[in-house]
């Protein structure tokens, strides 16, 4: 059993001993490190001021992303690389800062660093090394240039060859699973971080420890820290199980393990459904996107989570583990009711297994919020609808902010099938979503605009579906 955190930091070995598993990689980097360039903005993963590279092995390449340090757990960094802002020009100024100075891109400068690290992160990453750069950027948020003159040295920013750390992470690499005791005599805290290296060991120690709280991405869970500080005493993190992060081809569909990052599923669902890449592209952060996971979005059963409303319309099912018993069951049943799930003690989520499109079905999922990226839905809408002959035939429709739990839309659905797809049936649809939801009102909406928007979410798939050729979107390019 492991008992330090070792880890490269700008290409030197670190080592953690005796850290409280809890310890966000940002308070380690500016307190125990002293690597005070990173910044703290806000917490909780969303101003993108603590914005630092993590690279790890993938096969005998190291795949390099943009995180928010001040939501991951040093355990997590075990056996990884991170480069924070004082890993680049060391000697002179590395080219995305030198192109911020002479465009300008930094004022007050505290938010500078994370920018920086992003746009290294674009020129960099095998994954989004090409995506427009307002969209690389909508987790840095910036309070005095207004993005323009950042904007203009993104764009002159080349790509670039990622540091080549495989061999150091490679003598780094754990044959035994990672286990981390923690004790405070003076605070009398005691923590617990278990990081097993298959499945099987996963479901030994959750067995053992049914109690325990499990770590996929930690873009929730690093909340409950830093702004609950709620006390957690066992932690399984799942991030080390190579079984739970591959996407397979079976039974006319995607099975998508529960380690599985949005960024790592994107590409393979945006081809299948564009629609839901799209939606994708917005959930979160560049940084969020590349730690979150599926799997982690569905068991923390959050009724505003944008991914179950659409995996739940495509009929998509759970795959969950208990010890050596597995069971399948949909989607949508997995959600009983606010803060609960069907989900036994020592059980956890495995797998999400996703069909392939129907023949003439229609997917669409609209997600609606007060700013276009990094926001939270104040509803999301997703409808998988097959029409045949002008008559629907099947309609699957789920909401997420419309009740306590992501929920299916039946009344709405059964107000489609077998009629004929025109306004008029619309409109009963949109009627009968009365007796589906009485949604809430909170700081995202009021209970009325909640529900006037679901049924405009329903128009408009009907809109779009006859007049293919009208703009009913904002463009991207219009959202900066």
């Amino acid at each position: 059993m492991g008992e330090a955190v070792r880890f490269l930091l700008n290409g030197e070995v670190v080592e953690a001993r005796g850290v409280d598993p809890t310890r966000t990689l940002l308070e380690h980097l500016r307190g125990d490190l002293r690597r005070t360039g990173t910044k703290e903005g806000c917490a909780e993963g969303d101003c993108g001021s603590c914005t630092v590279l993590v690279g790890e092995l993938e096969g005998e390449a190291v795949s390099w992303r943009a995180v928010n340090s001040c939501i991951q757990f040093v355990p997590m960094l075990d056996g990884k690389a991170v480069i924070s802002v004082e890993g680049l020009g060391k000697d002179q100024p590395h080219p995305v800062q030198a192109a911020m100075v002479e465009h300008h891109g930094s004022q007050c400068g505290f938010c500078t660093p994370g920018i920086v690290m992003s746009l290294y992160g674009r020129a960099v990453a095998a994954k989004g090394a090409n995506a427009p750069v307002d969209e690389m950027l909508a987790g840095n948020l910036c309070r005095c240039t207004g993005y323009g003159p950042i904007i203009a040295a993104a764009e002159t920013i080349e790509p670039e060859a990622a540091p080549d750390v495989a061999d150091q992470l490679a003598a780094l690499r754990r044959d035994e699973a990672l286990s981390l005791d923690f004790a405070d005599p003076v605070a009398g805290v005691t923590r617990r971080w278990f990081a097993p290296l298959s499945a099987d060991e996963l479901a030994e120690t959750y067995a053992a420890h049914p109690d325990a709280v499990v770590v996929a991405g930690a873009t929730d869970i690093g909340l409950w820290v830093t702004k609950l500080r709620k006390p957690l005493k066992t932690l399984i993190d799942i991030g080390r199980v190579d079984e739970l992060k591959t996407i397979t081809r079976e039974d006319g569909g995607l099975r998508i393990g529960a380690g599985v990052r949005y960024v790592d599923a994107l590409e393979t669902l945006a081809g299948l459904y564009p629609d839901l890449g799209a939606m994708m592209r917005r959930l979160g952060s560049t940084q969020v996107r590349n730690s979150g996971t599926i799997g982690g979005n569905i068991a923390n059963g959050s009724p505003i989570g944008d991914m179950p409303p659409a995996l739940i319309a495509l009929g998509a099912r759970l795959v969950l583990r208990r010890w050596n018993e597995r069971r399948i069951i949909p989607l949508e049943d997995f959600f009983i009711a606010y803060g609960k799930q069907d989900r036994a003690p020592g059980e956890f989520v495995e797998a999400v297994l996703v069909p392939e499109p129907a023949p003439s079905a229609m997917f669409k999922v609209f997600k609606l919020s007060k700013r276009f990226d990094q926001d939270i839905s104040a509803v999301c809408g997703a409808f998988n609808i097959q029409i045949v002959d002008e008559v629907v035939t099947s309609a699957r429709i789920a909401y997420g902010g419309m009740a306590g739990t992501p929920k299916r839309a039946v009344a709405c659905e059964e107000a489609l099938v077998g009629r004929l797809w025109n306004r008029a049936t619309i409109h009963a649809a949109v009627e009968a979503l009365a007796g589906d939801f009485t949604p809430l009102s909170d700081a995202r909406a009021s209970a009325a605009y909640r529900a006037l928007t679901a049924g405009n979410m329903l128009r408009k798939v009907f809109i779009e579906s006859a007049r293919p050729d009208l703009e009913t979107r904002v463009p991207e390019a219009a959202h900066g």
